[in-house]
Order: structure tokens, then sequence, then C-alpha cells
């Protein structure tokens, strides 16, 4: 019978059902087949993580995958739990709340940078994972000094990684911004001499903003600018001090 994926999720918990122990040992334990699956999408992106080709890279039958997992969907939930879980957890110190809920903004930017397949799970069951509750947890302690609200905390810390989650996604490597950024001298002449005076505004703040960036944009000053104003908006809950 097949496990639960709450039970697949905590399965290195001591109160884990076991599944019994008749039969042979399997030569690849779940945690083998996610560990195998994370490797397939960091290779090759997520669309690469197929029942099949997992059991070509672990050498096994097919339907050995699934006696370990009931399904590809059970499977992309157990792969986002496992690499929360392994993700680094930054050290506050004797860091104030803004110090802390920036390094939580970095970590988790590098997190999807380097599993940018993450931005593909789109899954509410990862939350019943242990990875991703620890995760929770460490998070929430960055925001404690704020004194919030419980329900209000949560919904500052799923602010925080919505933006994160954007930036990372923007910060994507585009093979033209190369191209952009070497002709853009040239190009923002050209442009400006087609726009005349139409679009005064357009004109004005993109002729200075292009200047400063060297492009149209800049993901990279946009996260910069991003994250300051987030830190704001946080500071804006906490309650008056008496």
């Amino acid at each position: 019978m097949p496990r639960s994926l709450i039970d697949l999720l905590w399965r290195d918990h001591p109160e884990a059902p076991t599944g019994g122990t008749r039969g042979p040992r399997a030569r690849v334990s779940t945690g083998d087949v996610v560990d195998a699956a994370i490797r397939l999408a960091d290779a090759h992106g997520l669309p690469a993580v197929t029942i099949r080709r997992l059991a070509e890279a672990l050498e096994v039958s097919t339907m050995s995958i699934y006696t370990h997992v009931n399904s590809r969907d059970d499977l992309l939930v157990l792969m986002a739990d496992a690499t929360h879980g392994r993700m680094e957890r930054s050290r506050f110190g004797r860091l104030g709340w803004r110090g802390r809920v920036q390094r939580v903004a970095e970590s988790n930017l590098a997190l999807l940078q380097a599993h940018p397949w993450l931005h593909e799970i789109d899954d509410d069951r990862t939350a019943l994972g242990p990875g991703t509750i620890a995760k929770y947890d460490h998070e929430l302690a960055a925001l404690a000094p704020l004194d919030l609200a419980p329900v209000t905390c949560d919904a500052a810390l799923t602010f925080l990684l919505d933006f994160v989650r954007a930036s990372a996604r923007a910060l994507r490597p585009n093979p033209r911004s190369g191209e952009l950024a070497q002709h853009w001298p040239e190009w923002s002449l050209r442009l400006e001499t087609y726009l005349g005076e139409d679009f005064p505004l357009a004109r004005t703040v993109g002729a200075a903003a292009g200047a400063a960036m060297g492009a149209a944009h800049s993901p990279s000053m946009a996260w910069d600018f991003g994250l300051a104003r987030v830190l704001d908006a946080l500071a804006a809950l906490a309650p008056p001090r008496a």
C-alpha cells in the first residue's frame, strides 16, 4: 500500500511508519530517488525529471521507483522539501531585524539561483515537510524582534519571499543582456531621435536611468532598491514602543 505524502516527507522521523520488513532489501532508498531527481533537475531542468529517466539513472526498474514515490507530483514536493532542508541557515548573531531579514532574503535568492527549477514547483503540500518547516521556523526568527502578531508575521514573511522569487526570476541570465549593454550608447541615441518630443516622461526618466545603468534595465539595481523598500514596509508594521 502506498505511503501518504506526509509519511514520505517525514520518513526519517522516529515516529514514521516503517512499512514492514519482509522481502529483499531495496537497492535504493527513497532518499536516493529524491537525490537523483534533484541532480537531474539541476543539470537539465525540471522537465528532465521523469520516472523513466530516474530509473535509468539509478539502474533500477520503473516500477521500483513507484515503491518509493506515489507519483511525479509527490516527487516534486519531496525534492523541494529536501532542498529547503539543506539550504544554508544564516546565523543572525547580534544583528538587528533589518540585517536578519536581509540575510534571509539573500539566502533565498542564492537557493533559487542554485536550483532555478524551484520556480516551477507551486504545490502547497510542500509546507508539510520537515525541511520546509525548519526553513520557515528559522526565517520567522528573523522577524521576531519586530514583535508582530502571528498572522501578521506569517504575512510579512510571505511578502518578503514573494519579492525574492520575483527578483530571482528577473536576475536569471539573459543571453541578450550583454548585447543590449554593448550597444546601449548607440541605441539610446537612436531611440532619442525617434522619440522626439513625444513621451516626455519616458524620455527624461528613461535617459537618466539608462545612463545610470548602462542599459534599459538592471535587475541588480532593482534588487537593491526593492529590498530596501521591503524592509521599510516591514518596519511600518512594528507596533509602537511604549
